[in-house]
């Protein structure tokens, strides 16, 4: 059976209206992308105000208004016509962009599948006017108050087809409520009010970021989130990294915005999601709110119908900027960060938060350093940090490194205090020595006789610790001391709070990894050696793309930095001759693949350190103590102090919380004192 030849059919200029239909289908997929075109309008005229009024999902109407400068009337007609805006004017403008949109198709693509009314008052105006239908309808007076009110009404009326495609009213519901979570999150200086089919279903009055993103994403977020507040040069991040324990089944409580927008954006994640590898299953996504604000110039936000992608011009530079900034606020425990410094401090020893640039264009006056959680001090108000240092195994392993200022005198706790019992305080008994199971000096010779730091760790178990200057008060010890050990696996302990359980086994499993770590990256700073690689017997081979294959031509100096040797045997071949030593045991392929991988998208690589420190979290899941270990108290008391000195102690390397604070209060509860 022959096909039919297609009739020729002339090439023709296409009517506005149909331009228009073909642009909504990109602009207008669904009533949700009309509330977040309208809503960036509203908050681009410097709307402090807005309330959202849904019908039927918003498929039978969307009307919005809000309190911002209004449109006059001789430009009313020009707003529902296609590429007419007042916020871009030249292609300067357009490489500037700090508004949320720019186009200028949006109510015209809009009005072109449905009924929209425009009804706007500027300050100086006696009334309001209103546009029906296009740009081609009669502008008219009306009643209103100062600002715009653009209801739009029966969407797809006139392409049932497209209507077709829509999901239950409760679903489209769904979406448009998200869009005005995402939008109402980033702007806690403008009040949101949003009804469905005549109900009021939120309202959000103007207030602090802290208090806006525990109202959008609940009291389990806000009590389980760390401040963040961070400046490089042109880079500002703050927000809220949520705290791993906390974490979802799904990524649903992941909010990015760039200069105010909300963005799903590859290299963002990536960085979030590698700052939380240490401390986070795979499975399993953190939440998060965070506002990255740089120089308008420094990223393309014209790469998406939508503009839910970006595009930055030092991607590079960007990514590396926001995992080291997570990872600084994850790297803070919540004993430390909620309660006070481990030990007493010294000004010196004190490293402020970088100073903030404020920049009302995206997250408005609520997120400055002043719009505290809780009693005060914003995004920027972290505990002070103590600098972790360790300069080599002995030092890291034996608590000179981190933990050398939680070291004790022959009595562990503080004179005077109700710590400093001889025999009734539950175990708070003197010693002269700790025994160190997790603290003392370097076992001798352990450099010498080249042990492994498995075998250092597990030969510190019984060195002394040194004595220091007495603490000042209870404060000084968040995490309290020892009272005894449950099932040789539970440490229990007592604080100024109450009752703190510590499962021993997970928290040496971090205070070792952590001290693995720093100590192997101690020795390569300061020994300035070059990465030790496993020169492969056999090269492997395999087939590659052509984009693979420009990758290794492109980036030797890169993948030499690494470890890797990886050479282009022809257009479709690549041969590993060598990968990094600590290493040896994956498999090269798959490693080289990953690397080039990262390597072109990212502009570099973090595939070593994540496979680097798997392979350092199985070696102190080893060597950590094990579970029905009996540890003395004052073993019990040098493991809460490792853990006030050690970063991200609140999980272990699995992602499995170290310990968990019962209060007073929730004790009372259990056996209904005081009622």
């Amino acid at each position: 059976m022959n096909a039919q030849v297609p009739t020729r059919r002339p090439i023709q200029q296409l009517p506005d209206q149909l331009i228009s239909q073909i642009a909504a289908g990109e602009v207008v997929e669904r009533p949700a992308a009309v509330i977040k075109e309208l809503l960036e309008n509203a908050l681009d005229a410097g709307a402090t105000q807005v309330t959202i009024r849904l019908e039927e999902g918003g498929v039978k109407r969307i009307a919005i208004t809000d309190n911002g400068k209004g449109i006059p009337p001789d430009e009313l007609p020009l707003a529902l016509a296609r590429h007419a805006t007042s916020k871009i004017a030249s292609l300067t403008d357009l490489e500037n962009v700090n508004t949320l949109g720019f186009r200028g198709e949006a109510l015209a693509s809009i009005a072109s599948v449905a009924a929209v009314t425009i009804t706007s008052r500027t300050a100086d105006a006696a009334h309001a006017w209103e546009i029906v239908g296009s740009h081609q309808g009669t502008v008219s007076p009306s009643s209103g108050a100062h600002g715009t009110t653009i209801d739009v009404q029966d969407l797809y009326f006139n392409t049932p087809a497209r209507r077709k495609f829509l999901k239950s009213e409760q679903t489209e519901y769904g979406h448009c409520a998200e869009v005005v979570r995402r939008i109402a999150l980033a702007r806690p200086d403008v009040s949101f009010s949003l009804s469905h089919n005549g109900r009021t279903v939120d309202h959000w009055n103007t207030s602090e970021a802290a208090k806006r993103s525990a109202q959008i994403l609940g009291n389990d977020f806000a009590e389980a989130r760390l401040p963040l507040d961070e400046s490089a040069g042109p880079l500002r991040l703050h927000g809220y990294v949520g705290l791993p324990t906390a974490s979802k089944a799904r990524a649903d409580g992941q909010f990015f915005y760039v200069n105010g927008r909300f963005v799903r954006d590859k290299l963002l994640v990536h960085a979030v999601k590698a700052a939380y590898e240490d401390v986070l299953h795979g499975d399993r996504f953190p939440a998060y709110v965070l506002a990255l604000e740089l120089d308008p110039a420094m990223v393309d936000v014209n790469v998406h119908p939508s503009k839910i992608e970006v595009r930055f011009r030092d991607s590079r530079a960007v990514h590396q900027f926001v995992f080291h900034a997570v990872s600084r606020a994850l790297a803070q425990t919540s004993a430390t960060a909620h309660g006070s410094a481990p030990a007493p401090v010294s000004a010196a020893e004190i490293v402020p938060s970088a100073p903030s640039s404020t920049s009302g264009a995206s997250w408005g006056g609520g997120f400055g350093r002043d719009s505290g959680m809780g009693g005060g001090g914003g995004f920027g108000s972290a505990a002070p940090r103590r600098p972790h240092e360790q300069t080599s195994f002995g030092s890291a392993l034996s608590g000179h490194g981190g933990a050398s200022s939680t070291s004790f005198s022959p009595s562990p706790f503080p004179a005077g205090s109700r710590w400093d019992a001889p025999n009734g305080g539950g175990v708070a008994q003197r010693t002269d020595s700790y025994g160190a199971l997790f603290g003392g000096a370097k076992p001798a010779g352990a450099e010498a006789s080249g042990e492994s730091p498995a075998r250092v760790a597990e030969s510190s178990f019984s060195m002394p610790l040194p004595p220091t200057t007495q603490p000042s008060s209870d404060d000084d010890f968040p995490l309290g001391f020892a009272l005894a050990q449950l099932h040789g696996i539970y440490i229990l302990a007592q604080n100024r709070k109450g009752l703190v359980l510590v499962d021993m086994h997970a928290a040496h499993e971090r205070i070792l990894y952590e001290q693995i770590k720093n100590a192997l990256d101690a020795q390569a700073v300061e020994g300035g050696e070059q990465m030790q690689v496993q020169q492969l017997l056999i090269p492997v081979t395999f087939y590659a793309d052509a984009v693979e294959v420009g990758t290794v031509q492109e980036h030797q100096d890169t993948l030499k930095t690494l470890g890797f040797d990886i050479a282009a045997l022809s257009p479709t071949t690549i041969a590993v001759r060598a990968i990094p030593a600590l290493l040896k045991n994956a498999d090269a392929q798959t490693l080289a693949r990953d690397v080039l991988r990262d390597v072109r998208e990212f502009g570099g690589s973090r595939v070593l350190i994540e496979r680097r420190n798997e392979l350092l979290g199985t070696l102190a899941c080893h060597t950590a103590v094990r579970a029905n270990r009996i540890l003395a108290a004052p073993e019990m008391n040098a493991l809460l102090r490792q853990m006030e000195a050690t970063e991200r102690a609140d999980q272990c390397n699995h992602g499995r919380p170290t310990w968990v604070q019962l209060e007073i209060s929730a004790l009372d509860k259990l056996f209904l004192r005081g009622q």
